[in-house]
């Protein structure tokens, strides 16, 4: 039986680090009100003009390709995870293959936001299994920081978010002790506008059950974005903290039990589970929740805050890197956000 297997990790972070007192100049906060709230002490901002969504995750995908002995030209398709792409369109997948030289190969673009590298390994281990391509890039990057707001205003999300890049590159392997196990994905729309970006778009104000978005009456255009829309800073993310939480602690726990079940495992099983970084609250009340000691969890919010589709792949780096993940070990991923949706992927290292 052919398993997908990852054959190189990379992942790449800002060199400019902002701690929670650099936010102080811009915002009314502390430190200790965000630290007890989220856990992040720091985060990496990329330079405004010199790096994009796309670069970071061509430099963390240069690593990863390096470490599985291929060049980029030996990449047979990508799989470009973000939800702050360097254009509203083209995605950021065809700008990689560009950037990087490669061949005419196929770039999808994935838009699950938390989960969307998660979602982006499942798809990647599909066209593995069929047998369809060999050397899959499969990368995760964001660039939160041209995008938020940075007043008062703003601060419950502003605070959450960093910028940064993972990559793998998933490969074939008849090693039946080695691989991806199974993969796990949901999603539920009922809540969507809890955790969005509404504009620009071109949803009108359609499913709210308030507005969204400011326009006039036209009779076309000056709906996607509008200076009104600027003005009432309605281009912002908007999210519910609480409501999210509530969400997340249910089913973060519940789609990791799904993939140890379908796979015969408990959580005892597990040698490490690296969560998607949106909270270390969360993280600590999953953890909880599964019974699971400090070693077998590996968080590195509290340093680069939510990276969001990248955020799984950067701590799946950096706890291999360091060690803490060894050849067979048994590694759960799992994610939850905006959709909302959440899925999780169990693998043999």
């Amino acid at each position: 039986m052919i398993r997908s297997a990852i054959a190189g990790i990379g992942m790449y972070a800002p060199e400019q680090v902002i701690t929670n007192n650099d936010l102080l100049q811009y915002m009314d906060t502390s430190d200790a009100w965000i630290q007890e709230r989220t856990g992040i002490k720091e985060r990496r901002y990329a330079h405004r003009t010199n790096e994009t969504t796309t670069t970071m995750g061509v430099e963390a995908a240069k690593i990863a390709i390096e470490r599985a002995g291929i060049t980029p030209q030996d990449i047979d398709f990508i799989v470009f995870a973000t939800l702050s792409p360097d254009y509203y369109f083209p995605g950021c997948g065809v700008l990689l293959q560009r950037a990087l030289k490669m061949k005419e190969v196929g770039a999808l673009d994935v838009r699950n936001q938390c989960s969307g590298f998660v979602y982006a390994l499942s798809v990647a281990d599909q066209f593995i299994k069929t047998g369809m391509y060999k050397n899959i890039l499969v990368v995760g990057s964001e660039k939160h920081s041209f995008g938020l707001d940075f007043s008062t205003r703003g601060r419950n999300v502003s605070v959450i978010f960093g910028d940064g890049a993972g990559a793998v590159v998933l490969q074939p392997s008849e090693d039946t002790n080695r691989g991806i196990l199974s993969t796990h994905l949901h999603s539920d729309g009922e809540s969507a506008e809890i955790l969005a970006m509404y504009n620009p778009g071109t949803h009108a104000n359609h499913w709210g059950t308030k507005n969204y978005a400011t326009f006039n009456d036209a009779p076309i255009a000056d709906m996607f974005m509008s200076h009104a829309m600027i003005d009432n800073a309605e281009n912002f993310p908007f999210m519910d903290g609480p409501a999210v939480f509530k969400k997340a602690v249910v089913k973060f726990p519940e789609v990791i039990k799904e993939a140890l079940q379908a796979n015969d495992y408990q959580p005892a099983d597990l040698d490490m589970l690296i969560p998607h970084q949106a909270n270390l609250r969360i993280a600590q009340f999953v953890q909880q929740q599964l019974g699971l000691p400090d070693e077998k969890v590996y968080n590195n919010i509290q340093h680069y805050g939510n990276t969001t589709a990248a955020s799984i792949p950067i701590a799946l780096c950096e706890a291999w890197e360091q060690g803490k993940i060894k050849t067979g070990n048994l590694v759960c991923l799992a994610a939850f956000g905006s959709g909302f949706t959440w899925a999780s992927a169990l693998l043999k290292w």
